[in-house]
């Protein structure tokens, strides 16, 4: 937002239009009018359908579609999550931590499909997300890997960002920017050279699943991150979905489990390699 502000002319210093990079002083005054820092004020979408998977008065599941990001990053973007939530559940728009994000408690990437989990109040917000904070949220995954995968099990490594791009990587115990992170797979069926696997997280770091599954050879398969090139250009996106995810209702205190199937595309390219 800074920088669009800077490229805008919204931005004076000492009553003159300020340029990017501009070097500042003590002293000096930075302006920038009002009207620029209206927060921002999405609009609903009524043409996107989004399938509903659990809904009440304090809860909604969706089964988010591959391609479609689950919030919004600008206030003129209309093909979100965010989107769909506005137009078809207004009550959210209040909820949250963010205008961009309306309700939404957790994050999938953009090309990651399935269960995406929405408070419909404050307090449900509060609870879910501390829920997830606590790590008391069950998430479960369904990916396609490449490679034979023999055996069930865990990976512990920790992850970080990589300087200057848009990438995770693992890293070592010691190393201070990395964050903790558990991951359990198992195999559930061979399909030619790759194995569909499930796979839980307990924690939540940014492309953890594509990350680790990368990391000991099994990359998911059509990820342009993390997976070999000619492969991705197969498929029209990662191959990851989350099928399931289990939560404490933050009303009844019940247990409730939500499930999505697999999607036609992930299910079609499974087909194609046979069993």
């Amino acid at each position: 937002m800074a920088q669009q502000l800077i490229a805008a002319g919204a931005v004076r210093v000492n009553a003159r239009r300020a340029r990017k990079g501009a070097q500042v002083v003590a002293g000096d005054t930075v302006e920038v009018d009002d009207a620029w820092l209206a927060p921002p004020v999405l609009r609903p979408n009524f043409g996107l359908v989004v399938p509903v998977l659990y809904e009440d008065a304090a809860v909604l599941a969706l089964d988010k579609p591959p391609g479609i990001p689950s919030h919004a990053l600008r206030g003129d973007e209309t093909e979100t999550i965010a989107n769909v939530l506005l137009a078809r559940f207004p009550d959210v728009a209040f909820v949250g931590k963010s205008a961009l994000e309306p309700g939404i408690v957790h994050r999938l990437d953009i090309d990651t499909s399935g269960v995406l989990l929405i408070a419909r109040t404050p307090a449900a917000y509060a609870a879910l997300r501390r829920q997830f904070t606590e790590r008391r949220i069950r998430k479960e995954y369904r990916a396609v890997v490449h490679g034979d995968v023999a055996r069930a099990a865990e990976i512990h490594t920790p992850i970080t960002h990589t300087r200057g791009h848009a990438q995770m990587r693992i890293c070592r115990a010691a190393d201070a920017s990395g964050r903790p992170a558990l991951t359990r797979y198992a195999p559930l069926e061979r399909y030619g050279s790759y194995t569909l696997l499930a796979v839980e997280i307990s924690t939540g770091v940014m492309h953890q699943i594509r990350v680790h599954l990368a990391s000991i050879g099994h990359p998911v398969v059509g990820d342009r991150l993390y997976g070999p090139a000619a492969t991705a250009a197969r498929v029209a996106r990662h191959l990851l979905h989350a099928f399931r995810l289990g939560f404490t209702h933050p009303e009844s205190a019940l247990p409730i489990e939500v499930n999505s199937p697999l999607p036609a595309d992930l299910a079609a390219f499974l087909k194609t390699c046979g069993a």
